[in-house]
């Protein structure tokens, strides 16, 4: 099914009402604490009524703050509980406001969460959910502006979550805190303005969540996951000016990646971009290229695969350099048009 971000800017299409991203996070926590006792929040900051985009608002006040608990900075401590309350019954959400400072839980995580269910022969689940949150952006620098999602996807045994779109922010984070492996629920808060209607909620499988064909192209084919696949969205009407038609692709999960619907698709478009929000060097675009060049024919191809990121830098802080630092809409679109309108070289024996 196609989907598509709506303009923050409009409340409402035939008299509906638009939800957007940030709202929809909020709408499943309150889902999770009213139908799931044992669902708990432990977080920085989560008691504030400004926290980042509103999220939390006032689920201290209605759920109590027993379930909805403010922690003390200590990154390590709260996934380590949480990691712990898990093996007792317990479904609870871990919040880091900033993914950078989760390096700090790795190893409640990376060596305790992701591996006992395979070291203890299935007998221990740790269904914990960590939520991620990407705050960059406004001059913040290098140590606050991170978006670490390839390194947790490179961990056998850590699910990870990146919703692009208000109706998967709702439903993903519900079905990451019902699945019984331990996920990395990531949000981005340059996606929270954004809106669109919501049916109703529905529990979903996580195991069997796919990638997503966000809209139909015949011309190349973009892989996305959350911000990026905005972006990849938006460059993609600007091409349809042009005529090119680019087919959008959202992964939605990225550990584990299904791969049939890329693969499907680059048969189709027979070219492929790949447009990541982290960087280059061992970063999801190369995977994602990589692992669809495994499984096509690569004579089929009448461009090699590229993919955009952010260059070999840690983020800056000053204004001006952040406007070339980070992905944006016409670079997707001047490199999509070089691609599509330049001839082919490719030989059937480059790779």
């Amino acid at each position: 099914m196609s989907m598509r971000l709506l303009d923050p800017n409009k409340q409402n299409i035939n008299g509906q009402q638009l939800t957007s991203y940030s709202e929809a996070i909020q709408i499943a926590f309150e889902y999770l604490l009213e139908k799931y006792p044992e669902v708990f929040i432990l977080g920085q900051g989560v008691w504030s009524p400004w926290y980042v985009g509103t999220t939390m608002k006032g689920l201290d006040k209605k759920f109590g703050k027993e379930r909805v608990i403010d922690s003390p900075v200590s990154e390590w401590a709260c996934t380590g509980l949480g990691v712990g309350a898990s093996l007792f019954g317990y479904k609870p959400i871990i919040i880091h406001p900033r993914m950078d400072f989760m390096v700090l839980a790795s190893d409640p995580l990376v060596n305790q969460a992701a591996k006992w269910s395979y070291m203890l022969g299935g007998q221990a689940n740790p269904q914990v959910t960590i939520r991620a949150i990407i705050n960059r952006g406004g001059e913040q620098g290098a140590q606050h502006s991170q978006a670490l999602h390839s390194w947790y996807a490179h961990i056998p045994g850590l699910r990870v979550v990146m919703p692009s779109t208000p109706k998967d922010a709702r439903d993903l984070l519900i079905s990451s805190v019902l699945c019984k492996d331990p996920v990395i629920y990531i949000d981005d808060r340059w996606l929270y303005d954004q809106k669109e209607m919501l049916s109703p909620i529905e529990e979903l499988d996580l195991s069997k969540e796919k990638p997503q064909i966000l809209k139909e192209g015949k011309d190349i084919t973009i892989v996305g996951s959350s911000y990026s696949s905005y972006l990849a969205m938006q460059a993609a009407k600007e091409l349809e000016k042009q005529r090119i038609f680019a087919e959008v692709i959202d992964l939605r999960i990225l550990n584990p990646i299904d791969y049939n619907i890329i693969v499907k698709s680059v048969e189709k478009t027979n070219r492929l971009m790949v447009v990541d929000g982290s960087w280059k060097n061992c970063g999801i675009a190369g995977e994602v290229i990589a692992s669809v060049v495994e499984r096509i024919d690569p004579r089929i191809l009448k461009s090699k695969p590229s993919r955009i990121t952010l260059p070999d830098s840690p983020a800056p802080t000053s204004k001006v350099l952040e406007d070339i630092y980070y992905p944006k809409i016409d670079r997707i679109v001047q490199n999509i048009e070089l691609i599509v309108k330049t001839p082919s070289k490719l030989s059937n024996n480059i790779f």
